[in-house]
């Protein structure tokens, strides 16, 4: 592969995003040619995407500010069958009013990373041509042109059949969807590239071979690693549950406390994918270690927290968590939960404390009973020892509040009202 050119893929080489690609020096070379446009697709799954997404909102970023046309493609079509990719079981069919919801929530996300508007960034949904498509027509034009031999090969498919797992065909014509989506793309809006993560790639792939096959100019396709923690973690995955990215899912301070907490070998890596930091600094912040890598993470978390959620909110993240773990304080704007003063006067176990149905730091009671015997949780900074203890009235502070603590680094405070 000779030196890349294009300002694009050499920023997200030297970042860390570049999997694969169809045809790099073909792409470098459409890249330094003129401008291109090209686009990602986001299903409506959830009402908030999570951070395991980001990688790709990153690459529409660098994409648009290099002076190239991004597409945010929502899936209002696509939801309705489920992606198969990466799953044991088909996903829960959602009701159309549950889809446009979902992509409500997760179009705020994009306005923080893009640009929108006349010859800007647009945000388009796939159910505009599919769900008009006349099921015979779509056999006939576009079915035809795909090989069961070959979709079986992919990994979508062929490991929930190797598992013996059922694959419904609902689901089997998602391929089929995604890659006609691609055609589409490119006969509206002139897109020539397709990006995503590198589970992606077959139906990527399926989308170029189906625009030759259908006459189209030479299309593009560029994937991005599947992100794990150094300790092989999913990104985005922690013992609570999702990061999400809208701030009604999870807290900016929550959201900081992520990122704040990066394991020691991925905090280069995280700065060069998630943060807009110049790569000199990220240099500079390289060299550090011990100790001092900890100024590097407080860095990663409020730049990556300042880029979703705004300076302000990172900034008062950062106090937040320098009031806490610093000065040792209860910081009045640590995420809370308020709770009727009759409950806990009544008696609220510890194990619901913790759970999903308060604090939310813990993803079960059981979970939370396993953390108790590993001795990882504290009331008002207080181990607790006793699975069967209850909170009342007495564990309240003078501010009114019980503080709850998972390990070092997570905390949430119950509110008397």
């Amino acid at each position: 592969m000779s030196a890349l050119q294009s300002d694009f893929l050499r920023t997200l080489q030297e970042r860390g995003f570049i999997h694969q690609c169809s045809d790099l020096d073909g792409l470098d070379g459409a890249l330094r040619a003129g401008r291109i446009t090209a686009y990602i697709g986001f299903d409506c799954t959830a009402p908030s995407l999570h951070v395991g997404s980001l990688v790709q909102i990153m690459m529409l970023h660098w994409l648009q500010a290099m002076g190239h046309r991004p597409i945010v493609l929502m899936g209002g079509g696509t939801t309705r069958i489920g992606d198969p990719t990466g799953r044991d079981e088909g996903r829960r069919v959602l009701s159309l009013d549950d889809i446009e919801a979902n992509k409500a929530g997760i179009a705020k996300v994009f306005a923080k990373f893009l640009s929108f508007g006349e010859d800007a960034a647009i945000m388009v949904d796939n159910a505009e041509w599919l769900s008009g498509l006349n099921y015979l027509d779509f056999l006939r034009d576009v079915g035809r042109h795909f090989s069961i031999n070959r979709m079986m090969s992919f990994d979508s498919v062929r490991l929930r059949l190797e598992r013996e797992q059922e694959l419904s065909f609902l689901e089997f014509n998602y391929m089929l969807l995604q890659a006609y989506d691609y055609v589409e793309l490119n006969r509206r809006y002139d897109v020539t590239l397709q990006m995503g993560g590198s589970d992606q790639w077959g139906n990527i792939v399926n989308g170029l071979d189906l625009g030759r096959r259908m006459g189209t100019k030479q299309l593009f396709a560029l994937t991005t690693p599947l992100l794990t923690t150094a300790s092989g973690t999913k990104m985005g995955k922690t013992a609570a549950g999702a990061v999400w990215l809208n701030a009604e899912s999870l807290s900016p301070y929550d959201y900081w406390q992520f990122w704040r907490n990066t394991e020691d070998a991925d905090v280069v890596r995280f700065l060069k994918l998630f943060t807009l930091l110049p790569m000199a600094e990220i240099g500079r912040l390289e060299a550090l270690s011990g100790a001092e890598l900890n100024a590097a993470k407080k860095i990663l978390a409020t730049e990556a927290t300042a880029l979703m959620h705004g300076r302000e909110a990172a900034d008062a993240a950062e106090e937040t968590a320098r009031k806490t773990f610093v000065e040792g304080s209860v910081a009045s704007d640590l995420p809370s939960v308020a709770v009727a003063r009759a409950v806990i006067e009544s008696g609220l176990g510890v194990l619901t404390a913790f759970g999903p149905d308060y604090a939310k730091l813990l993803p079960s009671t059981s979970e939370a009973r396993r953390q108790i015997k590993n001795g990882g949780l504290r009331v008002n900074d207080v181990p607790v020892a006793d699975e069967r203890a209850v909170l009342g009235a007495g564990d309240l502070t003078p501010e009114g509040v019980i503080k709850l603590s998972f390990g070092k680094k997570k905390h949430a405070l119950l509110r008397a009202e």
